[in-house]
């Protein structure tokens, strides 16, 4: 790989996907995938990945959307609603492929960050991969399904939620976490912030960006991320 920020193209779920990719200074780091909100593979989320890189890790976000971008919230419902969870998980599937063959990537698991509808579809992919994913952060995001089993997650869990979110209340994140500590061994690490959804987001149409609680909410997750990838 010629650049430290390049486009790039993988196989996956039987077709050809792409994706952002950022290498981190030194050139190799620990592998993450950063997965969309329901906008897209925006700006912002491109900013996350470069973010993630210069903190030291190989990042990369895949491109559900295959190049779409939503600019309002019924394009965004309907770009969702055309995007199947388990499929969307399939198809990143082949994005943990893709990065642990990265001669860059080091370790043989990968975290996962993902915002919005990327936070639920985290969760399904790390159930998904078993301990391809050794750790997994959703950011105001749970799978489309309440009854998800995720018998099949070995990954750490940290969540970042928004006390004020209609999408995501704390009473349904309070229930999915009780469910991941009765189906897996693992404890989900939950933080709620003062602040509305999407509030790690300086791109969010709705004005919910807080810079504090995203300042908070980053510095926790490069702590998880080093603590079980490093």
């Amino acid at each position: 790989m010629g650049s430290s920020r390049q486009n790039v193209t993988f196989p996956s779920n039987g077709h050809t996907a792409h994706g952002y990719l950022a290498l981190p200074p030194k050139g190799v780091g620990p592998g993450i995938l950063v997965v969309q909100e329901w906008w897209g593979l925006t700006s912002h989320i491109a900013d996350l990945v470069d973010r993630f890189a210069a903190e030291g890790f190989v990042a990369l976000a895949p491109d559900l959307y295959g190049g779409a971008v939503a600019h309002n919230r019924e394009e965004a419902a309907r770009m969702l609603a055309e995007l199947p969870a388990e499929q969307a998980a399939q198809d990143l599937s082949g994005a943990v492929d893709f990065l642990l063959a990265q001669p860059q990537v080091v370790g043989d698991a990968v975290g996962v960050a993902g915002f919005c509808m990327g936070g639920g579809l985290a969760l399904v992919l790390a159930a998904q991969q078993g301990d391809r994913v050794a750790a997994v952060v959703p950011f105001y995001g749970l799978p489309q399904n309440r009854d998800f089993d995720y018998r099949g997650l070995t990954a750490h869990v940290l969540g970042h939620y928004a006390e004020q979110d209609r999408s995501y209340p704390p009473a349904a994140v309070d229930e999915a976490a009780i469910r991941i500590g009765e189906a897996t061994d693992r404890r989900p690490e939950i933080h709620f912030y003062p602040a509305g959804h999407a509030f790690m987001n300086d791109e969010d149409p709705n004005g919910h960006y807080d810079a504090l609680q995203a300042r908070i909410a980053w510095q926790r997750t490069l702590s998880f991320l080093w603590g079980h990838l490093g």
